[in-house]
């Protein structure tokens, strides 16, 4: 049987996009309300910030008089058809695709259903489809597979199928693999050819923290993104730290692993100041140009770590240790609201009430806002 490829139309993806952006919904709900694969939910969300970028770049500020002419026809042809789709609009704003389903009438003889679904923005692939949800025991086994990476982060495909097998599941490397890869989980061992850039990278930076002495706060920071499971798919979350303290001074999720919410993240704890040394592991999101240009312009020097070396930026780690099994393994989160609200308590508690033993059992904020003080 041939299966027919569903065409999404602009306006359709754009919604999409635009609740992916909102961050609310996790990529599985997402998904699910809208009766499309999670994948094309991440491409059309990144595919909405490049194109946003793109409006403010120099090429799109100079364009020729003769093209903004025609965008100017372009906008008083919409601006004749906007009386006869008010109506349309009116109705079909916020609505999810199972409403815009139901406002679909085949009986109708003056209007086909071809043209009813053109004028919603579905398609005729989207109004006959019939969505798969993401399977409950995938979650399930995401959810053993980040429990596993906690305490083995050197555990590879291999070694982590090897584990479930033995406590009972029935799974494959493939499957195991596919979902570390989503869950942004990678086995911690020593790179080979460490010397060679990544891709898109020009310029490599050194790792500054070896041997130093961190004395006071905003000294160093570093930032890192971690998996968060709950009951209906999951979520990334990112947080800036400072070294000397362990005060967690932002922290932001998001439904897929975007460079934004990392940048909105240090720019967000900027508010305390700024580092002298920002230091990150070398995922995509931080040795991005966007990212390095973002900490430079702040004054500070950037650090990656050696790649594959956790120990590099270890305070964090035990960061997510903390906030994994304090609250998220406890709490089981429902949806990405849930889960906001509930790290906001955390975070509170992290910073202002959790005694640290490598502390002298006093709390981050106390660390971080007596000794700045007194400098």
């Amino acid at each position: 049987m041939t299966i027919q490829r569903r065409n999404h139309s602009a306006s359709f993806k754009a919604n999409v996009a635009l609740d992916a952006v909102k961050g609310s919904e996790t990529v599985s709900e997402l998904a699910g309300r809208h009766q499309v694969h999670p994948n094309m939910v991440a491409q059309w969300k990144r595919q909405l910030l490049d194109g946003v970028n793109g409006i403010f770049s120099p090429r799109a500020q100079g364009r020729s008089k003769r093209e903004l002419e025609e965008k100017d026809d372009m906008l008083k042809e919409i601006g004749r058809m906007k009386m006869d789709l008010e109506w349309l609009k009116k109705k079909t704003q916020m609505l999810s695709v199972d409403e815009l389903r139901k406002m679909v009438e085949p009986e109708l003889k003056n209007i086909c259903v071809s043209r009813q679904l053109d004028l919603l923005g579905l398609s005729r692939s989207t109004y006959y489809y019939e969505p798969r949800p993401v399977p409950q025991a995938d979650l399930e086994l995401a959810w053993k597979i980040d429990r596993l990476y906690m305490e083995l982060p050197f555990y590879g495909s291999r070694r982590m199928v090897a584990a479930l097998v033995r406590m009972g599941y029935d799974v494959g490397r493939k499957r195991v693999s596919r979902l570390m890869e989503e869950m942004g989980l990678e086995a911690i061992y020593q790179k080979p050819r460490l010397s060679l850039p990544g891709v898109g990278v020009s310029v490599r930076y050194p790792y500054l923290l070896r041997d130093l002495k961190v004395l006071r706060p905003n000294h160093v920071w570093s930032a890192d993104i971690t998996y968060i499971p709950m009951k209906r798919g999951h979520m990334y979350l990112v947080a800036v730290i400072d070294w000397y303290s362990r005060y967690v001074l932002s922290w932001r999720l998001s439904n897929t692993l975007d460079l934004g919410f990392c940048v909105e993240a240090y720019n967000a704890a900027l508010k305390h100041g700024a580092p002298d040394i920002h230091n990150t592991d070398q995922g995509s999101q931080f040795t991005s140009m966007d990212f390095v240009n973002c900490v430079e312009a702040s004054k500070a020097k950037v650090s990656w770590d050696g790649r594959g070396r956790a120990l590099d930026n270890v305070f964090i780690e035990r960061l997510w240790r903390s906030v994994k099994y304090e609250d998220i393994y406890l709490k089981a989160y429902n949806d990405g609201k849930e889960l906001n609200d509930g790290l906001e308590r955390y975070f509170v508690f992290f910073n202002e009430k959790r005694l640290h033993q490598g502390l002298d059992y006093m709390t981050p904020a106390e660390l971080y806002y007596k000794t700045h003080k007194e400098i």
